[in-house]
């Protein structure tokens, strides 16, 4: 499978370019367009009990898409849904990337991505306590929210990210989640800023300028309400 990205940075579109035959992953709704033949299966990834594990545990779709070459080729279009910049990844063996949530699209064939638990402080960050593992031989391509940062960590070298915008890291780096004011929760929270990561190099760590949960906040904020001077109604008069 090969990559072009055009739109690039802020409404990136990726075009996967599929050999005869070869087969690519899908999230469920990426698709934008394809070339004419290409078949589509859409199944439980794993069965059931991954099925489920994918939906409700790293919120992913519970079927995932199967898009399959015809004999002469193909290519298959995919989009995210917030704006921003769409990221190849490609995998060696050996060398696993954690993917957060919410930020897969696609995986070319030989690769594999499994749910995986992001610890305890995770969870109660709001992220999402499991994201995905993106392990094998190959190409993943994640979505990024607005802007993509890549942050090459050297031995002992370190960073403090807020939990919101990272994307993917090395599976193979140093890191721990934590209270952005360590001990103290009410001061983290009063902060605006609940948990976040330490990273140590070496290794690599993919970061989106924009934060997918404050902006679900804050559009809830702007929603209408029964108050005729909240929500939207209150900003347009």
């Amino acid at each position: 499978m090969q990559t072009q990205l055009r739109h690039q940075p802020s409404f990136t579109v990726a075009r996967l370019h599929l050999q005869p035959n070869e087969p690519v992953r899908v999230q469920s709704g990426a698709m934008m367009a394809t070339s004419p033949g290409m078949v589509l299966s859409s199944r439980m990834e794993g069965g059931l009990m991954s099925g489920i594990k994918r939906s409700v545990l790293s919120g992913e779709s519970f079927f995932v898409s199967t898009y399959t070459a015809p004999q002469q080729g193909g290519w298959v279009d995919i989009a995210g849904v917030l704006p921003g910049d769409i990221l190849p990844i490609d995998l060696v063996p050996g060398r696993p990337f954690y993917v957060t949530r919410g930020n897969w699209m696609a995986n070319s064939y030989g690769t594999e991505v499994d749910t995986k638990w992001g610890g305890r402080a995770s969870l109660f960050g709001g992220e999402g306590g499991f994201g995905l593992q993106a392990h094998g031989q190959g190409t993943i391509l994640v979505s990024v929210y607005g802007a993509l940062d890549i942050v090459d960590l050297q031995p002992g070298e370190q960073i403090v990210v807020d939990t919101g915008h990272v994307v993917a890291y090395d599976l193979g780096i140093q890191f721990r989640m934590r209270r952005a004011v360590e001990g103290r929760t009410i001061q983290s929270m009063k902060s605006g800023e609940g948990f976040v990561f330490d990273f140590a190099g070496p290794g690599r760590v993919y970061l989106q300028s924009r934060n997918p949960k404050e902006f679900a906040t804050w559009v809830m904020s702007m929603v209408p309400s029964s108050n005729p001077q909240g929500g939207l109604g209150g900003i347009f008069k």
